[in-house]
């Protein structure tokens, strides 16, 4: 199911023209997400999501007012697919961030200007260039894991095995933590710097260094890393996601809300919580314990899916202390956490705990 779903045709049964078709069409998507910024991009798979979900609940669940594949081919295909567009775009934000001019300096320097995927880039070709190539390997790995039926979700994990080789083409570190105690925000809370080799007035980085000031510990979200919190926000969406999944038998339509949701964030509201690899873990959780749920299996299935709200929230605050504090470019908490939790739902499924993997690919082994 998941290759007809988000690739259209596994990989490995696809004629070369239809792959080379692919590539192009990824290279063009990944040059978008660039020019765009990948969080814009992003925002717009929440939109194609929803647009793709709403014409399948139109239609009395039908696919037909899906074809030739909304969800498919422009939510999680070549288009805003954040394997292809996202990913691009944060690769390009970290190869611009390198280039004089191409990046605007923010007046307080906090963070790493490689870390603002919210920048549109613009057009410039070499940065275009960048986005189009981490789009395609995107494309590629993302349909070579659904054709081997590989267990996690297999757009997430190109999102993060993007963002590694991104760090690793343009010289970043992948922790960077240094000497710092890599699971403690504190330092950002007392507003602690990184200072300056001495005799110089620029600031020391991890990836090199910048004119501005900035700040020593760089949590992915100001406003969402305190473990309590994050708990929260993950039991409330997971709780959400969970009946969403359960009314509507979609397991991507919490998903597509969290995702569109994010436009407000791009556009500067305080506060706005990231909540995508929480709500998908639990829509998918729930609808793996029961697909057509009753009575009590469904009061069971919104508690599951709360639970995984919850291990999603955690999972994704644990990869952003290790992965993005520290570090100069943007490493994507949410796809971190989905891999894990797809992977963990696999597994329940392998020992019997649930009944099915939904969406998820699982190796032939459910």
């Amino acid at each position: 199911m998941v290759a007809d779903l988000l690739l259209q045709v596994p990989i490995v049964d696809m004629p070369v023209a239809d792959l080379l078709l692919l590539l192009i069409a990824a290279f063009g998507g990944g040059a978008f997400g660039a020019a765009l910024g990948a969080l814009p991009a992003f925002c717009f798979t929440g939109f194609a999501v929803l647009a793709a979900e709403g014409a399948r609940l139109l239609s009395g669940g039908s696919d037909a007012l899906d074809a030739p594949g909304i969800l498919g081919a422009i939510a999680f295909g070549p288009v805003f697919g954040p394997h292809v567009a996202f990913a691009g775009g944060v690769a390009a934000a970290a190869y611009a961030a390198r280039k004089e001019g191409v990046m605007y300096e923010p007046e307080d320097g906090d963070y790493h200007v490689a870390k603002d995927i919210a920048y549109a880039l613009g057009t410039r070709p070499d940065v275009l260039a960048v986005g189009g190539i981490f789009g395609m390997i995107g494309a590629l790995g993302t349909a070579i894991s659904g054709a081997l039926a590989l267990p996690w979700d297999p757009i997430a994990i190109m999102v993060v095995v993007s963002a590694v080789l991104a760090r690793l083409a343009f010289g970043y570190p992948i922790i960077g933590a240094g000497d710092r105690d890599i699971l403690d925000m504190s330092p950002f809370e007392r507003g602690e710097e990184r200072s300056p080799p001495e005799g110089r007035s620029d600031v020391a980085t991890d990836g090199g260094t910048q004119t501005a000031t900035r700040l020593a510990v760089e949590p992915w979200l100001p406003h969402q890393y305190e473990w309590p919190n994050v708990a929260a926000i993950g039991l409330v969406t997971g709780l959400l996601g969970g009946w969403i999944a359960l009314a509507t038998g979609s397991p991507f339509l919490a998903f597509g809300i969290s995702a569109a949701l994010l436009t407000f964030l791009n556009l500067g509201v305080e506060n706005i919580p990231v909540t995508h690899h929480m709500t998908l873990p639990a829509s998918t959780a729930a609808l793996a314990f029961a697909a057509d749920p009753t009575g009590m299996t469904q009061v069971a299935a919104i508690a599951i899916a709360g639970v995984f709200g919850v291990y999603g929230a955690l999972v994704g605050e644990l990869v952003q202390r290790i992965f993005y504090a520290h570090s100069d470019t943007h490493f994507d908490p949410p796809a971190a956490a989905i891999v894990v939790a797809t992977f963990t739902i696999v597994v329940l499924a392998i020992v019997g705990v649930f009944p099915s993997t939904s969406w998820v690919p699982n190796l032939g082994l459910v």
